[in-house]
């Protein structure tokens, strides 16, 4: 295995996350308090959130919490679920376990960059980009081109992080049917499922498509509870998912138990907060609309089919890199500029920037910006 290179997203973040003024690129939606949470417990979990034992948990997750997710799922069951601290442990743990120095996995770009780099230190990857000019459409015979005899693993995010995009049912269901047809898994982000702006173009889930495929799921993005580090991976695959746990035994062994009843009182008001959450964003797209149509010089704005990050273009001279620096130097306001998001793999848009659309009022970051610009920059 390589060296994995500086992850960009965290570094940039390191220096302005906590710092900036107004963080306009958050890729989660409003958190709650604990007491908001608590309230929606049932008494069974808000007395077990109280008298909780603070000792090891096990390494496969809380069998309660493990079961309420399952119930989010039409197939898989709750012994296909292992739970881990967030979802990039699950990512990291899942490529160095399916992928070895002999394999060949195909990912596709834009993307987290964990999804190209963790692969890319175990074997040979091959990129395959959504299309800028296509709404950032996937091609299926571009991923069924790039399949090679060793190919082991296709990974896809959707919602995709950074554009938002969403691929029809169909065309995903049919990528799960050439990844079976090959003897490959599916690795399938789904951090931001739930968020979609017309519920109705909610893709299945990979898990229950596919006995082969993994579903990549986490509390932090749609639920907008990333303080728990709950995420998990549900996979019909019993022989990978005990790997799995093997895996996990030289990481973090089991999750903390407070954060395991948290997300299990999360898992089970899901519906109540992700219609919470749906509308926040419904509620700020009109006020992104507003701002982005004063300044149609200087943006391309098109509002993300799900998840709570869009991905406009930059049109101004200076370009998007010296934009988004100045931007944050000299009015506090964050943004995420398109290196972030460059690959090893394919090339990718250099105009882009990723904004957060899922924060509570979200006018005061965008009236600094508009200030910013007003004033001549």
């Amino acid at each position: 295995m390589t060296r994995l290179p500086d992850f960009r997203l965290e570094t940039y973040f390191s220096r302005w996350e906590f710092t900036a003024r107004h963080h306009l690129t958050a890729s989660d939606v409003q958190t709650m308090t604990m007491a908001e949470l608590l309230a929606l417990a049932d008494p069974a979990d808000r007395e077990a959130f109280e008298q909780l034992p603070l000792g090891y948990t096990e390494t496969f997750g809380d069998p309660a919490l493990r079961a309420a997710i399952a119930a989010t799922y039409d197939v898989a069951g709750p012994d296909d679920v292992i739970c881990f601290a967030g979802a990039e442990e699950a990512l990291y743990l899942a490529m160095n376990v399916l992928l070895g120095p002999d394999d060949h996995a195909v990912v596709v770009t834009p993307n987290y960059q964990a999804a190209e780099t963790v692969p890319l230190a175990l074997c040979e990857v091959t990129g395959v980009a959504l299309d800028p000019d296509r709404d950032w459409e996937l091609d299926l015979d571009l991923v069924r081109a790039a399949l090679r005899p060793n190919t082991r693993v296709v990974s896809v995010n959707f919602p995709n992080n950074p554009t938002g995009k969403l691929i029809d049912a169909a065309g995903f269901a049919a990528l799960a049917q050439l990844c079976d047809d090959r003897g490959i898994h599916l690795f399938s982000d789904e951090v931001y499922r739930g968020l979609e702006r017309d519920p109705a173009r909610t893709l299945p889930q990979a898990a229950d498509l596919s006995p082969r495929a993994l579903s990549l799921n986490v509390t932090s993005k749609s639920l907008g509870l990333p303080g728990l580090r709950i995420g998990w991976i549900t996979c019909r695959d019993r022989e990978l998912r005990s790997r799995l746990e093997r895996a996990k035994h030289y990481t973090t062994i089991c999750n903390a138990a407070p954060s395991e009843v948290l997300a299990r009182i999360a898992l089970k008001a899901r519906a109540t907060i992700l219609d919470r959450n749906r509308a926040l964003i419904a509620a700020n797209l009109p006020v992104f609309d507003a701002f982005f149509a004063r300044f149609p010089e200087l943006f391309d704005w098109q509002a993300p089919d799900g998840g709570c990050v869009a991905y406009p273009r930059y049109l101004g001279a200076d370009g998007v890199e010296s934009f988004c620096a100045r931007l944050v130097e000299e009015a506090g306001v964050l943004l995420l500029p398109a290196s972030v998001y460059r690959s090893e793999l394919t090339p990718t848009p250099t105009d882009r920037f990723r904004i957060g659309i899922g924060r509570r009022d979200p006018e005061a970051g965008l009236t600094a910006l508009a200030d910013w610009l007003t004033a001549g920059r």
